[in-house]
């Protein structure tokens, strides 16, 4: 019988980081862990270096507990989120839990929770992490007269998006690099880190350039100036081309591999539904090709209004990844990964294509 307590562990965490996750065939048996940790991680490149839970000082193993979980990941700047209900805690451990992550101040006077959070999901053979980010709320409740719950509420990245600041400025001569360094000598010292970012410009400044600000502002006009968007996933900055997607591979997605149900188009996009799959990431693309996907149906009765306008499909069904959820219950039914994908081809539509420009 799993313990209701949970368990304190030190820096061997034992965290499969997400670069080690192996492919399977089929999606068979469940599997899953849950640690929330003390804040005093230099950013997510250096704790995958490290061996992701090396870099914790503290923290709390929540996996063998029921909990819940709504995870939303896009493409946008905006950072995702997390919501997460942990069961029937022991008094001691909720405690524990609010005392590990005690607010501090910023520099601001707000108050933030000292804290993060790592959720890994998948099956065995294909498990990996699902969500990484601050948490920025924690709420005590009850949700029946036997059940009592701990909300978990996080951003990722959403620390570093708030309140990273560039002070700084860059001689004569500097690149688009440049800027990109100087923006996440800020992120890195709160958490996040920096990942793709693909061909850059090798143009230079004509003059110095004054940097003060919030980092995002500054990476948000490079990616601008680059015709590409920037993210943060999983703590970590990633640019990608407004035309083309991360690198990596394709996952294909078949009734053997946890589609569920048909593909259903829309004037958005094209929505796929599937088991939980840690390899499917945002900006990555995904396979359908032996899927057939159900049409948008017009509505006839108003046939100029812009939502009958269906988003492009593929031949070869090979779509890109806008947004994704992912919602689980470790103790219940639901184990689903619900995307919202776009047609990889731009020359088939530029408003539907791979061009999601910046929310």
């Amino acid at each position: 019988m799993p313990s209701s307590s949970g368990a304190l562990i030190g820096a061997q965490a034992g965290i499969v980081g997400a670069g080690s996750i192996n492919t399977g065939p089929e999606q068979y048996l469940r599997k899953y862990s849950l640690i929330v940790y003390k804040n005093g991680v230099t950013g997510a490149a250096a704790a995958a270096a490290a061996g992701i839970g090396a870099a914790f000082n503290n923290a709390l193993d929540l996996s063998n507990l029921r909990f819940r979980f709504a995870i939303k990941r896009s493409s946008g700047m905006t950072p995702n989120t997390g919501d997460i209900r942990v069961y029937n805690l022991t008094p001691d451990t909720a405690l524990s839990l609010l005392a590990l992550l005690s607010p501090t101040t910023a520099n601001s006077g707000l108050l933030i929770n000292n804290g993060g959070v790592i959720l890994q999901a998948g099956y065995e053979g294909n498990y990996g992490v699902i969500f990484q980010g601050n948490i920025k709320q924690i709420i005590l409740g009850r949700e029946s007269a036997t059940d009592t719950f701990v909300d978990i509420i996080a951003g990722d990245g959403d620390l570093a998006y708030n309140f990273a600041v560039v002070n700084q400025t860059l001689a004569k001569g500097s690149t688009q690099a440049d800027q990109i360094n100087a923006a996440v000598n800020t992120t890195s010292s709160k958490g996040v880190g920096l990942g793709s970012v693909g061909s850059l410009p090798a143009s230079q400044l004509p003059r110095g350039k004054v940097m003060f600000g919030n980092a995002r502002n500054y990476l948000r006009q490079v990616a601008l100036n680059t015709n590409q968007q920037w993210s943060i996933q999983d703590e970590t900055i990633e640019f990608v081309p407004l035309k083309s997607y991360a690198p990596g591979e394709r996952v294909i997605l078949t009734s053997k591999t946890g589609l569920i149900g048909t593909p259903q188009q829309t004037n958005e996009g094209v929505n796929v539904k599937c088991l939980i799959n840690p390899l499917i990431r945002i900006n990555g693309r995904i396979d359908i090709s032996e899927a057939t996907v159900q049409n948008l149906k017009v509505d006839l009765n108003n046939p100029t209004s812009p939502v009958n306008n269906p988003a492009p499909l593929t031949q070869d069904g090979v779509y890109y990844v806008l947004a994704l959820e992912h919602t689980g219950d470790t103790r219940g039914v639901e184990w689903y990964t619900s995307l919202i994908c776009l047609n990889v081809d731009v020359t088939t539509n530029p408003i539907n294509a791979v061009q999601p420009g910046f929310g």
